[in-house]
């Protein structure tokens, strides 16, 4: 039923489409969401993760799973960071992949809604580090589509990665464009 008003409103109502598809079992991914420009992008990963049924997850800091929200943000894919015992996130982020049986973690490398010139690399990292794909993630507001590419398998050279991952988003627009990262 929830997936069906999902569909509704977000087709329907919003106008929306979604193009491309994950592969139900690929089990563990980081998904490299851009260009992140607008708190609107929170709810166009809602409906994506409802209408095409995966678990898709996000990581915050311990603190925000307690009560009363900790529930809530579980329910909503979110998983804590406990940074305790000298772990970077990095490190503590790719020990959630191994204990995990299904993690697919959206990570958002431009860190911020505001403009930015660089992207952050800690979602190539992880990706390496927890040895799963990364699979670029359009949320493209000049034609209302979730564009969900095809999975990379970091090989170690970041640029070389980066220049394939980044043409995903070639022409991709957010809800403020000036506000993107111009790849």
């Amino acid at each position: 039923m929830k997936k069906q008003l999902y569909k509704w409103i977000f087709f329907r109502l919003m106008g929306w489409k979604i193009e491309g598809s994950i592969d139900p079992a690929m089990q563990k991914c980081v998904m490299m969401v851009m260009p992140h420009t607008s708190a609107h992008d929170f709810y166009l990963g809602i409906f994506t993760r409802g209408i095409t049924g995966l678990e898709m997850n996000w990581v915050g800091k311990k603190e925000l799973f307690r009560f009363p929200l900790g529930f809530y943000f579980r329910y909503m894919g979110g998983e804590p960071l406990d940074r305790t015992g000298g772990l970077n996130k990095v490190d503590s982020i790719a020990a959630i992949f191994q204990r995990k049986e299904t993690f697919r973690l959206a990570v958002l490398p431009e860190g911020t809604r505001k403009k930015t010139d660089a992207l952050k690399t800690g979602f190539y990292y992880i990706a390496l580090k927890a040895n799963v794909p990364i699979i670029p993630v359009a949320f493209d507001f000049g034609k209302k589509v979730v564009n969900l590419g095809k999975p990379l398998m970091p090989t170690g050279n970041l640029e070389e990665d980066l220049l394939i991952l980044n043409k995903h988003f070639i022409g991709v627009l957010g809800k403020v464009p000036e506000k993107g990262f111009k790849v």
